[in-house]
């Protein structure tokens, strides 16, 4: 449950909210503020292939499960 909350609402605004400091800084330090917008791309990236993963895993599990309780496939 923690790790949903995690993944699902806790990185996602902090990815933004950091996307949003960097856009803000742009002018006065380009560098820095690419590199900011460079690791805020990479963490939704891997934010997101986390939450597919999860979601592949839960239907997964969901499915044999179901098919263990009806009876299918014995």
């Amino acid at each position: 449950m923690l790790e949903d909350w995690i993944f699902h609402a806790f990185l996602p605004v902090l990815s933004y909210a950091s996307l949003v400091v960097a856009a803000l800084t742009l002018h006065a330090h380009p560098p820095s503020s690419l590199f900011v917008i460079a690791a805020a791309a990479l963490l939704l990236l891997f934010i997101g292939i986390h939450n597919a993963w999860d979601t592949v895993t839960f239907i997964t599990v969901e499915q044999s499960r179901e098919r263990a309780e009806s009876g299918v496939g014995n």
